[in-house]
């Protein structure tokens, strides 16, 4: 089933009634917030390449699933456009070479990366750039220069617009700093 949520693949690992529930909140979501509608029965359908990416984050920044494990990441990423694929590829692999015992999710239209309990940073392709945004980025060394909107008062983290842009050491650093304090969605340390 293709659709406008994309990355329906994940799908495959709810039960039907858990995914039935949750395209019913999201339908009802989206109206209230005025965003897209589930196409009607028979309606024509869009693959996952057809979304554009966003300006910024002002909701889910794709239509991809929430699902945790690195299927739906791999997946979330391999629907990005060029150059915005090659930048969350590149970001992925250090984030797998930095820290052992990664975690990997899908959430809010996002890679999302953690170790232990809870989610430490996310990677997410929007028009023209990815973002890489720390969860308590606000404590990091040095403190990265991009205050997202809507993604919480410590949260920081930098745009990224090409893989040259990516300072493999200041990030691994970043990367390795926020994984030592406790992330969001898990127990306290």
């Amino acid at each position: 089933m293709a659709g406008r949520h994309g990355l329906l693949r994940a799908r495959r690992e709810y039960p039907r009634a858990v995914c039935q529930a949750y395209d019913l909140a999201m339908d009802s979501l989206n109206s209230s917030m005025g965003g897209a509608q589930k196409p009607a029965a028979g309606a024509e359908t869009h693959s996952e390449s057809d979304w554009a990416l966003p300006e910024s984050m002002t909701g889910r920044a794709s239509p991809a699933r929430a699902a945790t494990g690195d299927k739906p990441v791999f997946a979330y990423i391999a629907s990005l456009p060029q150059p915005q694929r090659g930048i969350a590829e590149a970001v992925d692999a250090l984030a797998a070479k930095t820290l052992p015992n990664l975690q990997r999710s899908v959430k809010w239209g996002m890679a999302y990366y953690g170790v232990g309990d809870g989610w430490c940073f996310s990677s997410g392709g929007f028009a023209g750039h990815v973002k890489l945004m720390f969860i308590n980025g606000a404590a990091l060394d040095p403190v990265p220069p991009v205050s997202p909107v809507g993604m919480g008062k410590s949260t920081r983290g930098v745009e990224l617009q090409s893989v040259d842009d990516i300072d493999e050491d200041q990030v691994a650093a970043w990367m390795t700093q926020v994984a030592s304090v406790p992330g969001i969605g898990g127990k306290k340390r």
